[in-house]
């Protein structure tokens, strides 16, 4: 496709040379100023690389045609092969992606992003003590990435120490007001969001935006832990992160309320 646009441009570049060398007639026209205008070519199109269209396809779900372009890419891309594991492990190929991220890691051995995302790898298997040491080692090389913080407090959320989840929580949250907020991604970086306990994990976060004043979002959290079943309603009467929030209408109204539990 390249080829065949870039053809009438090289055409013309010659004409135009020949005109101007030999000042000769074509067709028996004399080629000079007042009796010839070089046409205006169009731009070449722009080349999209095989990463672009790899990204694109990963933005769209198309994991089995982002893996194929990326194939195409410099072989020893720590990016690359990060992004291929990425494929794969939305596929559920943890074997593959797991593959690809040690690949990156070896191409470079700094690389924080695919560390963190290997701690994914061994969180989804269960394996919560690997998963969280491979994002404490992630931190040490990224140590301002929410992100990676976050997965931290997921990881100890899952071992129960709900203690250092909740620091490694707050200090992700300071990082990014936006972390929890964030849906997905299709770029170098997983944030993990699969917990077994949802609605102890929806209260912990209720009670982390209540102690950051942040109502609207310590609100959301709260109805998020009662419809998932939290039964413990007198935490939110007891807990001292939730005393400025007690006088709020809303937050009389989510205790009084019977949820349904989702």
């Amino acid at each position: 496709m390249i080829l065949r646009s870039a053809l009438p441009v090289v055409a013309s570049l010659t004409l135009l040379t020949a005109f101007s060398l030999t000042g000769q007639t074509v067709s028996g026209l004399r080629a000079d100023a007042s009796t010839t205008t070089a046409m205006p070519q169009p731009p070449p199109p722009p080349l999209v690389s095989s990463e672009t269209r790899g990204d694109i396809f990963m933005a769209k779900k198309m994991y089995r045609e982002a893996i194929e372009e990326y194939k195409d890419c410099p072989p020893d891309s720590a990016v690359i092969m990060n992004k291929t594991g990425i494929a794969y492990h939305q596929m559920l190929d943890l074997n593959d992606a797991k593959r690809y991220y040690q690949r990156a890691i070896k191409t470079d051995p700094r690389y924080a992003e695919a560390i963190n995302n290997l701690g994914t790898i061994e969180y989804t298997r269960k394996n919560y003590r690997r998963a969280v040491g491979l994002y404490k080692k992630a931190i040490r090389l990224a140590p301002k990435s929410a992100s990676i913080y976050s997965n931290l407090g997921t990881g100890y959320f899952a071992r129960k120490d709900y203690r250092a989840a909740t620091e490694a929580f707050e200090t992700a949250l300071q990082l990014d007001p936006e972390v929890f907020e964030h849906k997905s991604s299709h770029g170098v970086l997983l944030q993990e969001r699969t917990v077994e306990e949802r609605a102890k994990y929806h209260y912990y976060l209720a009670k982390m935006y209540a102690k950051a004043g942040t109502r609207d979002r310590a609100l959301l959290y709260i109805r998020k832990a009662l419809e998932e079943g939290f039964k413990d309603k007198k935490k939110f009467q007891e807990d001292p992160e939730f005393s400025s929030m007690r006088d709020l209408p809303e937050f009389k109204e989510l205790l009084a309320m019977d949820h349904h539990v989702l």
